[in-house]
Order: C-alpha cells, then structure tokens, then sequence
C-alpha cells in the first residue's frame, strides 16, 4: 500500500530534487503527486511500497540534518562576508512593494478593528 513520505509544499526545488536523487540512488520506488492546478492537492512524494518507509525515512533525516549543517554554514559565511541580507537591505531594494504590503497589512489590521468595534456598539 502506498504511503507519503515527504510534502513538497513550501520545499525548494533543489531540496526536491535532492530527495529523489536519494530514493533514487537507493532503488526505493516512488512516485509524486501535484498541487494540482488550484493548489489544492497534496504535493507529495508517495513511496509505492509501505515497507520501504522506515529506511527511506532514516535517509531523509539524514539529508536534511546534513542540509541544515551546510546552510547554517553557508549564512555563517556570508555573515563573515559582510555580504548577508539585512531587512533593511530587502526593503531598500523593493521599496514599492515593501510599502504597498504594509500598507495593505494595516488596512486589513484597521478593517478588522472597525468590524470589531462596530459589533461592540
């Protein structure tokens, strides 16, 4: 019986690929389902056989301890460097669409306390 093993959503490309490669290079047969075309499925990598899962489990874990290492270090790195991205950096490169999102977060904020306060009166 087939069973999920890893969620795509929110995973990066290059993770999910990594984790392929891995099932791959260990013979574990698997198959990936979509978020379809509204998002709304499940993206996921499924293994086909339920048996499989405790050894695959144990090589993800293994990979994304690993992953947490290498990119703790790579941030590290660029801190040292001078060269990792501040706020400040983010908001000075896109101010436009820095100040529409906060402008829109308080208005939804202020929105919100109207319906509030009107429901109180």
């Amino acid at each position: 019986m087939a069973k999920i093993l890893f969620r795509l959503s929110g995973v990066s490309d290059e993770e999910a690929g990594d984790v392929r490669e891995l099932l791959i290079r260990h013979e574990i047969e698997f198959y990936e389902t979509s978020a379809g075309n509204w998002g709304v499925s499940m993206a996921a990598i499924w293994l086909q056989d339920g048996t499989q899962f405790e050894r695959a489990r144990a090589l993800i874990d293994a990979y994304q301890v690993e992953r947490v290492v290498k990119m703790r270090q790579a941030h590290a790195q660029l801190k040292r460097e001078g060269k990792h991205k501040t706020f400040l950096q983010a908001v000075s490169r896109n101010p436009i669409s820095f100040t529409v999102h906060l402008a829109l977060a308080m208005l939804v904020i202020y929105l919100s306390v109207q319906l509030v306060l009107d429901l109180a009166k």
